[in-house]
């Protein structure tokens, strides 16, 4: 009986601690992959950057500058966990690099197909231009590869340090 419950507690613990890191890596997802779309934008690989997170709202001009591009940085880091969380729930379980890739790629149809007509600053997709579709598809690949990868190593690879010596 004392080993069926120490079993659970642990499994409950490992799954706490899984929960935890991927929440740190949808934060540092979002970070790192909307740092590189402001980038891109800045460079003018794409006419849309991190503030297409301030389209839907009429909040002023100021979203389009730089205090806009950060704090929508800020604000896709945040956006970024459930994100990690949904994929660890539903798409963890598949051993596939692919399939952060087509992640990534279902949420760059959700945004640019599905959601354009609420975003009223963002171009249809007759209009927006080759290098912005291929840049930004090219992002979410990459956000998606990121959050999968880096999910299913943590799931499969990484150890789990309680069962080792303590020296």
């Amino acid at each position: 009986m004392l080993k069926k419950k120490t079993k659970k507690s642990k499994e409950e613990n490992k799954i706490g601690k899984s929960l935890g890191r991927a929440t740190v890596i949808g934060f540092f997802g979002g970070l790192i992959w909307s740092s590189t779309a402001m980038v891109c934008h800045l460079l003018n690989f794409a006419s849309v950057g991190p503030e297409l997170l301030f389209f839907p709202f009429h909040i002023g001009a100021w979203k389009s500058g730089i205090f806009g591009q950060f704090l929508a940085i800020a604000g896709l880091c945040l956006l970024s966990i459930p994100l990690a969380l949904l994929y660890q729930f539903t798409l963890s379980k598949f051993k596939s690099i692919w399939i952060g890739i087509g992640y990534g790629l279902i949420l760059w149809g959700l945004v640019f197909i599905v959601l354009q007509r609420w975003l009223p600053g963002l171009p249809s997709l007759i209009k927006i231009g080759w290098n912005t579709l291929t840049t930004t598809s090219c992002l979410f690949a990459l956000y998606g590869l990121f959050i999968g990868y880096s999910i299913a190593y943590d799931i499969e690879e990484k150890p789990d340090l309680e069962n080792y010596p303590k020296e």
